[in-house]
């Protein structure tokens, strides 16, 4: 159940709630399917499938957001309205004024949507209370926002703040490079992109493909700077770091992948496996913080 993805966001003060105080909070914005009037339903869900709105292990918190979208293409509400215009113009010996056409379209609309398929996605956060730490399992900052929307609506105030260091993380990868050597604790994969920052925007990248540094250092010498980076941590969990600060396609090697074998059924596996992530990336985020030169010290609250 490891997250691909980690947006990481800052606690800015004490986490003091407890998992039946914010499972109560959770529970005013529990999902529901979508009824057969609505294009979009969006709730908290249980991670585990009991129930339970929040999942504990070791005061680590484990929440999921749920989204169902009904697919209504505009291409097929255009079709069926212009047809059923084309019906009206015929009764009536005229074409439907721009009103008349609103309201044909409006009403279609609200006639397929009964039978519009749909599609449903799960989104993981994880509450670290023990580092101060707040993460989402989102390739894109865009899917974080959703999470924050509901969690202040169900939680009226919620003090985080994106994660920023020190030192970015477009300079600190482009040095790595330059100096061919990574920071204490951390090896350099064989996936980066390089980015020149003139209006082209010209861009190399490196897929499954060693870096030979005197070609790397050609690149960062006529303007480019690495914007994505392969790592790998304690030869435990791989990843991508990225200019913004999120962290992709993380993956636990094969050190982390065995199991404890006493585990007798899947609650206990997942515990297991939550627990070891957790504690995994919690030591990972800080490692990278320390990386880029430490937080800044001047934190906002959003």
């Amino acid at each position: 159940m490891w997250f691909k993805n980690l947006q990481i966001y800052r606690l800015t003060a004490p986490w003091t709630m407890t998992s039946e105080q914010l499972e109560a909070a959770l529970a005013k914005h529990e999902f529901a399917p979508c009824s057969s009037s609505e294009l979009q339903s969006q709730g908290w869900q249980s991670p585990r499938g009991n129930g339970m709105l929040v999942h504990t292990v070791n005061r680590q918190m484990l929440l999921q957001l749920d989204t169902e979208k009904k697919l209504l293409p505009s291409t097929v509400v255009n079709q069926v309205t212009k047809a059923r215009a084309a019906e009206i113009e015929e009764q009536q010996g005229f074409k439907p004024g721009r009103k008349q056409m609103k309201e044909l379209k409006e009403q279609v609309a609200d006639e397929l949507l009964p039978r519009a398929f749909s599609i449903q996605r799960s989104t993981r956060v994880w509450i670290d209370p023990v580092n101060g730490w707040l993460a989402v399992d989102a390739a894109s900052p865009a899917k974080a926002d959703e999470v924050f929307k509901l969690l202040l609506k169900s939680l009226e105030t919620l003090p985080f703040a994106s994660l920023r260091t020190e030192r970015s993380p477009l300079s600190a990868m482009t040095d790595w490079l330059a100096a061919d050597e990574a920071p204490g604790g951390f090896t350099v994969d064989q996936d980066t992109e390089l980015r020149a920052t003139n209006e082209g925007k010209a861009t190399v990248r490196y897929v499954r493909h060693t870096l030979e540094a005197d070609d790397v250092r050609r690149h960062i010498a006529a303007g480019k700077q690495c914007t994505r980076l392969a790592m790998t941590w304690s030869d435990r969990v791989s990843f991508v770091l990225t200019e913004s600060l999120a962290i992709k396609r993380v993956a636990p090697l094969d050190v982390l992948k065995e199991n404890d074998k006493s585990t007798q059924n899947d609650d206990e596996r997942f515990d297991t496996d939550f627990a070891l992530m957790t504690g995994e990336l919690a030591k990972l985020i800080a490692d990278l913080v320390a990386a880029l030169g430490g937080e800044e010290q001047q934190k906002k609250a959003a």
